[in-house]
């Protein structure tokens, strides 16, 4: 819708121009006008083109994949229709209806419905299904969804919107169709909660733009900002990333009673972790202090035996002595001897 939101905004400028100076803008300023796009810097003619075609391309297979729930639904072919149309374009009518700048795009230019419609026709032939159309869907929708958050937020901001703003109609241009698909089916919209991170991922993408455009740089932000999104949400689909429900979480609410007893649990908890611990730290000091003390004890028996065995004047049972006595120590050795016999008579 980059190309028709263009056009678009050539078309109000000069409208705007010529009610101001009463004349009409030549075709060079008005041809000028259409290039830049209030602001939009370095955006080469190939890039716009590029999103042009993902563009139409992300109408297609929203369009097959609304037309898939109208089957898994079992509607009729007016509801593989509107479906369709709803996933395919509703974000992009919901962005240009809050703006107010003009017709909205997928109403101003009737081939964003028929493309819509032929991806609902897809859908209603062939019965979209199995592993490969899971991944084709997952991947190809991550895609399309940095590319639609990233033009909605280059809409905003070629009408000098605040960043907050861009941000906002870039999310809303990609998830919105989305919601607006959900509601007409009776379900809560996959966005809110429950599924991997969709809205978020959008988010960063328009972000980045938002950013990139401040330093002049949109040709730069338009692309770094679609593979931020599309890889963002490709990550979170794979790891199964979710943003955190706390349905139970309401600190002002609570009463002091209320916040006691959650203190008393926490600190029940804590001293049952210190409890645990220091069970664990018992036993690894006490099997330590077991094995010094029998280490200790096995040294004192080993001693008062050999005591006892020289006391009775023999080795310790299963002890022996080897002493060669050399022809030089003959006398060293008797003297020895005799020392002996007066210290043990009993000898």
């Amino acid at each position: 819708m980059l190309q028709d939101d263009q056009q678009q905004l050539c078309k109000v400028r000069r409208r705007e121009g010529a009610t101001a100076s009463g004349i009409r803008e030549n075709s060079e300023h008005a041809h000028t006008d259409c290039v830049t796009i209030a602001g939009m810097h370095d955006v080469d003619p190939s890039i716009l083109a590029l999103y042009r075609v993902l563009d139409l391309i992300g109408v297609v297979l929203n369009g097959a994949i609304g037309g898939t729930i109208a089957r898994q639904r079992n509607f009729d072919i007016i509801g593989f229709a509107f479906l369709a149309i709803f996933s395919a374009l509703a974000g992009g009518m919901l962005r240009d209806t809050l703006m107010q700048r003009g017709t909205a795009a997928a109403i101003a230019q009737p081939s964003y419905m028929g493309f819509a419609i032929a991806g609902a026709l897809v859908a209603l032939v062939i019965h979209l299904q199995g592993r490969a159309w899971e991944l084709f869907r997952v991947h190809g929708d991550a895609i399309i969804l940095g590319v639609w958050a990233t033009t909605g937020s280059i809409k905003a901001l070629s009408y000098n919107m605040p960043a907050a703003s861009a941000i906002f109609m870039g999310v809303l241009t990609a998830v919105g169709g989305g919601m607006i698909r959900d509601i007409a089916i009776g379900t809560t919209p996959a966005v809110f909660g429950g599924n991997t991170l969709y809205a978020t991922p959008a988010i960063a993408a328009a972000s980045t733009m938002v950013a990139f455009h401040q330093v002049d740089l949109d040709a730069a932000g338009m692309i770094c900002g679609t593979v931020v999104g599309a890889g963002f949400a490709i990550i979170a689909y794979w790891r199964g990333w979710v943003l955190p429900v706390h349905s139970d979480f309401a600190p002002v609410n609570m009463t002091a009673s209320q916040l006691k007893r959650l203190l008393r649990q926490a600190e029940s908890a804590g001293r049952r972790d210190g409890m645990k611990q220091g069970r664990r730290i018992g036993r690894r000091k006490g099997l330590r202090r077991a094995r010094k003390e029998g280490e200790r004890a096995g040294v004192t028996a080993e001693r008062d035996r050999w005591i006892e065995a020289l006391d009775e004047g023999h080795l310790p049972a299963g002890e022996h002595l080897d002493i060669t006595v050399r022809p030089n120590d003959e006398q060293s050795a008797t003297k020895d001897q005799r020392q002996t016999t007066d210290q043990h008579p009993h000898r």
